[in-house]
């Protein structure tokens, strides 16, 4: 019962960062072009894909976590049993573990963004007002 719910929470993992990429995968690339250029955009784009899915896996499945439905937390009692309602309860911690997780990276990739954007526009400008001088 434990492997079959190890492997749930990791398909529930996988499945919700291939849809925050699949999302998120136009607005990546057009952000990618506008501040790497068509050469590098679309390399850096299939990095990022890769990115969300090792963290939306990473953090929406959690060994350490289900570790205590094989093992009890004292000795001399039992180890929880896998009900239905710990099911939907793990299922759905992995779904919004896993969501939140590819939030921050995004925040984060935005953020790094957003920096680089304004610094190729200010470059970009100085070097256009250096050639009208």
């Amino acid at each position: 019962m434990f492997l079959l719910l190890l492997i749930t929470t990791t398909l529930v993992a996988l499945g919700a960062a291939l849809l925050t990429v699949r999302f998120f995968d136009a607005a990546l690339l057009r952000i990618m072009l506008n501040i790497l250029g068509e050469e590098l955009a679309s390399a850096w784009q299939r990095y990022l894909r890769f990115a969300i899915v090792v963290v939306g896996v990473s953090g929406g499945v959690r060994p350490l976590e289900l570790e205590k439905y094989l093992t009890p937390n004292r000795p001399g009692a039992t180890a929880p049993e896998l009900s239905l309602e710990r099911w939907t309860l793990e299922l759905y911690r992995s779904l919004i573990d896993s969501l939140q997780s590819i939030a921050w990276m995004l925040l984060l990739f935005f953020i790094g963004a957003m920096i680089a954007y304004v610094l190729v526009n200010t470059v970009g400008r100085r070097a256009r007002a250096s050639d009208e001088d």
